[in-house]
């Protein structure tokens, strides 16, 4: 019996007599408290049995009852009374079990062991339903990772002469990091993706499926021939030849235009670098929206080249100017594009890996640079739980 809470329930805070006695002798654990005090308190107390004067009116017993299971307690509702039967009544008619006098030992030990059994029940079946729930929402968020990896290639494209490398490691179930790689233009040139839905998590993963759609859709119409998709696009390119140009400008002005549209409200966006390769030339042109710069790793061991951002995120403001960059890949050269989970990666001491010392790495001149960059990243962060979606991209020109 010493293991039964009892919270008895008292705006004058005091029991009858022969109910305090009783449960003095039975030695139960009884803490009395007034309505205001729990209802107003920021802890609660643990109590397996609710013990409530019938002239606390039912709606406050049921409000203390619900300020209980906040804190994970869930106790059974005991009315007492010593003679006010018509308060009494009230309670009985919400179905809360009673206790009246006399208030014997023997009585109020079997009426409280009942009580006490009920709320093991109780406790019993709500943790059974929450697993039941907890099980249902994982394999809900099995189902959606095994969605969203459909929206990843299943192979990356094997142009001649190039070797194309990716990493991507979520931080949860699903992500909001996403990478794309296809074929344009009558697969004379190379779509090439690496993007960052802010946030984490579900809401993430939802937009990175709509944004990854879009731009692979509008890269893939706007590369038929014949097509430019945004009216004034032509403006943009200023002169330059509708073949590699067309389908990027097209993608992330459409996108952005089709977000800013349609879904401000949601308040998601993403960083993404989108570069078209010519594999002939090792031509690259691409739009930085917002994104962390790539890096361009040359051969000669020259210093590295930093593909800085030409516009800003997708999807925060309607008609954004987004410019076009252009690199060169030179046999022997390599393309480093990643996602800020790189360097926002944590050790256990709560330090960011950074810039530094992911410079360092790509210093090295490893041409597996995706293999060696990983197990930096796993020395440096340890026991410690990964904190944001790590995607990274390898393009490699071959001697």
């Amino acid at each position: 019996m010493n293991k039964i809470k009892v919270l008895a329930l008292n705006d004058q805070r005091e029991l009858p007599t022969d109910l305090a006695d009783s449960l003095r002798r039975l030695e139960l654990n009884v803490e009395t408290r007034s309505p205001g005090e729990i209802l107003g308190a920021s802890n609660v107390p643990a109590a397996d049995v609710l013990l409530a004067a019938c002239d606390v009116p039912p709606n406050i017993v049921r409000a203390v009852g619900r300020r209980l299971s906040e804190g994970g307690h869930y106790p059974v509702v005991l009315a007492y009374t010593v003679d006010n039967f018509g308060a009494l009544e009230r309670h009985i008619r919400v179905g809360v079990d009673y206790l009246v006098p006399p208030f014997l030992p023997a009585l109020v030990q079997a009426r409280m062991r009942s009580c006490a059994e009920r709320a093991e029940i109780n406790r019993t079946i709500r943790e059974t339903a929450e697993q039941a729930d907890l099980l249902r929402y994982e394999r809900e968020l099995e189902i959606g990772r095994e969605i969203q990896l459909g929206f990843l290639p299943d192979s990356l494209p094997k142009p001649d002469g190039w070797r194309l490398s990716v990493r991507y490691r979520p931080a949860r179930t699903v992500a909001g990091d996403f990478y794309d790689a296809f074929e344009l233009v009558n697969r004379r040139r190379l779509a090439l993706i690496v993007a960052d839905v802010c946030d984490k998590g579900v809401g993430a993963a939802l937009f990175m499926a709509l944004i990854r759609s879009l731009l692979r859709h509008s890269a893939e119409q706007a590369g038929m021939p014949g097509v430019v998709g945004i009216d004034r696009l032509a403006d943009d390119l200023r002169g330059a030849p509708l073949i590699g140009e067309a389908p990027l400008l097209n993608a992330v002005m459409g996108t952005n235009d089709y977000l800013t549209r349609n879904h401000l409200r949601q308040g998601y966006f993403a960083t993404l670098f989108f570069g078209v390769l010519d594999p002939v030339t090792g031509n690259v042109v691409y739009v930085n929206g917002g994104h962390n710069p790539p890096v361009l790793l040359r051969a000669d061991g020259g210093d590295p080249v930093v593909l800085d951002p030409t516009g800003p995120a997708v999807g925060v403001v309607r008609d954004s100017p987004f410019a076009l960059g252009y690199a060169q890949l030179n046999p022997g050269d390599q393309l480093f594009i990643y996602t800020d989970g790189v360097t926002e990666a944590r050790a256990e001491s709560g330090e960011f890996f950074g810039e530094d010392r992911m410079f360092d790495v790509l210093a090295s001149g490893d041409v597996e640079i995706l293999q060696r960059m990983d197990e930096e990243l796993g020395a440096f962060v340890g026991e410690a739980e990964q904190s944001d979606d790590i995607t990274m991209m390898a393009v490699y020109r071959m001697p």
